[in-house]
């Protein structure tokens, strides 16, 4: 069975202020993107990569992934984030698609293995941690209006791993129906399927401010890492 990565990496990143894409921004001694690509390499059970970004980083994007023995492609994204992932999906030629945020640098080759592997198995899977924190629901002029059960409650990172026709369906009537998603998990539930949930680190952050940057440097200089 034939594995592809589609790493979504053409977001703005306005957040995170600096005036780039932030995949592309310093983390270490390379760029965010660079260390998300080399996970997944490393992980062994990836047959291909596909990155979806932006017009002006397709080069830069390639020259990060060709520096593995791997097929690859670099394409351009959609208008909004489940337009690029439709494209990136549409692209690869796995049977199974682990779908990624390319600003989720910190994921580790391990995690990436368990999640496929849990897809295999399952049909889908994605990676969760619980919450730590209270949370709770808010009205339109934000007072608190509820509490959310933590038992049962996750908080969903990437890879998020499918079928790949299967989610190509879900995405095609998502945008058919005018539905728009966050993540791939909610196009996917809406069309039944039931996505089993792996456990995932706390250090699989989506680095989305600038304090994130600093979180992962630290991280990555407690793992021994450039």
């Amino acid at each position: 069975m034939k594995t592809s990565a589609v790493i979504v990496a053409a977001g703005s990143g306005k957040r995170m202020g600096a005036g780039i894409n932030k995949v592309y921004m310093p983390l270490g001694d390379q760029c965010v993107l660079w260390h998300t690509v080399k996970a997944f390499a490393d992980s062994g059970i990836v047959d291909e990569i596909v990155i979806v970004t932006d017009s002006e980083n397709l080069i830069q994007a390639a020259e990060i992934v060709a520096e593995y023995d791997m097929d690859f492609y670099v394409i351009l994204g959609g208008a909004e984030r489940q337009n690029s992932v439709l494209n990136g999906i549409s692209k690869a030629t796995g049977d199974i698609v682990a779908v990624h945020d390319g600003a989720r640098a910190l994921i580790t080759p391990k995690e990436i293995k368990n999640v496929i592997a849990a897809a295999e198995k399952y049909g889908a899977a994605a990676l969760g941690v619980t919450p730590k924190d209270t949370v709770k629901t808010a009205d339109s002029d934000g007072f608190i209006s509820g509490t959310v059960e933590r038992t049962g409650a996750y908080l969903i990172q990437t890879p998020q791993v499918f079928e790949r026709k299967e989610l190509i369906k879900a995405h095609e009537k998502a945008i058919e129906d005018g539905f728009a998603a966050t993540d791939d998990c909610a196009v996917m539930e809406r069309m039944g399927a039931k996505i089993k949930i792996v456990e995932g680190s706390y250090e699989n952050i989506k680095l989305t401010t600038p304090e994130d940057i600093f979180t992962a440097e630290r991280i990555l200089k407690a793992r021994g890492e450039k």
